[in-house]
């Protein structure tokens, strides 16, 4: 969960949703990140424009870093609930649909295949390894 859906008090909302949908936690921590392991993450995006501010937004504040476990493809399940990146055309019941309203902050990150599944629980979680 990004910094705005921590800040907004939405942890069990958005926890709720994705726990509804069979899903369990297996690794959780309330953590802020650092520049460094930001720019890591997002290292896919690196010398794109919006890059800079990407990495400042998700080092503003806590981030609550969750990994979840579930059938096959849990990753997919997850993007599904999460909506299109841009809340604006993320679909009604969807978390972005239903609770965000700008790009910029649009609460929740999820990754985008089983590699960037690995590598991301990699990053945040190596004893998971």
């Amino acid at each position: 969960m990004k910094p705005d859906g921590v800040e907004r008090g939405l942890i069990g909302e958005i926890i709720g949703r994705l726990e509804s949908k069979q899903l369990r936690v297996v690794a959780g921590e309330l953590r802020t990140l650092d520049a460094p392991t930001a720019k890591l993450h997002y290292a896919e995006h690196d010398g794109k424009p919006f890059f800079e501010n990407l990495v400042a937004f998700i080092t503003r504040g806590p981030v609550l870093l969750v990994v979840f476990e579930g059938p096959a493809d849990t990753w997919k399940v997850v993007r599904n609930l999460m909506g299109a990146t841009n809340p604006k055309e993320a679909a009604p019941g969807t978390i972005r649909g239903d609770l965000a309203i700008e790009m910029a902050e649009n609460l929740i990150h999820g990754s985008d295949s089983l590699g960037s599944a690995q590598r991301e629980i990699g990053i945040f979680f190596p004893h998971l390894g």
